[in-house]
């Protein structure tokens, strides 16, 4: 196969539809709208969710829970993910930014206990599950709340 012989799939490309090009084109007149109504004027059809004037389902059903206006969304961090730093690195946000191993801080950094630590570390975090905290010092490292 070479570039020039290169063809879009059977299918995948359509020729677009040409609206009110005269009655020979089998699209001609009323472009496909039929004979007047809402839907056959410009800007006619009806917004989304509207059921005919019957009262639409978005309102016939009970709202329910609230949206807590004050939550935190924490990057979580698992142990198992540390294992890859050297014995006796600082972890700090910046550096798990740097070596891209979380992406987005969100509002903090929580560590949790999934997976086991094998290095000894000084994990600096917003916030740590106790089972984390106690599995890194177990590992001869220590916690510290930022």
């Amino acid at each position: 196969m070479k570039l020039h012989e290169l063809k879009p799939a059977e299918g995948s490309r359509k020729e677009r539809k040409r609206l009110g090009r005269g009655i020979g084109s089998g699209q001609g007149k009323t472009a496909g709208k039929g004979h007047k109504g809402q839907n056959a004027r410009s800007g006619g059809g009806v917004r989304p969710g509207f059921e005919g004037g019957q009262t639409p389902l978005y309102r016939r059903l009970p709202k329910r829970g609230f949206t807590n206006i004050s939550r935190k969304e924490y990057a979580i961090l698992n142990l198992d993910t540390l294992n890859r730093f050297e014995d006796g690195t600082e972890v700090t946000p910046e550096l798990l930014i740097e070596t891209g191993v979380i992406s987005n801080e969100k509002a903090g950094i929580k560590v949790l206990a999934k997976g086991t630590l094998e290095k000894k570390l000084t994990v600096k975090a917003n916030k740590f599950s106790s089972a984390a905290k106690e599995a890194i010092e177990a590992a001869g490292g220590t916690t510290e709340v930022i």
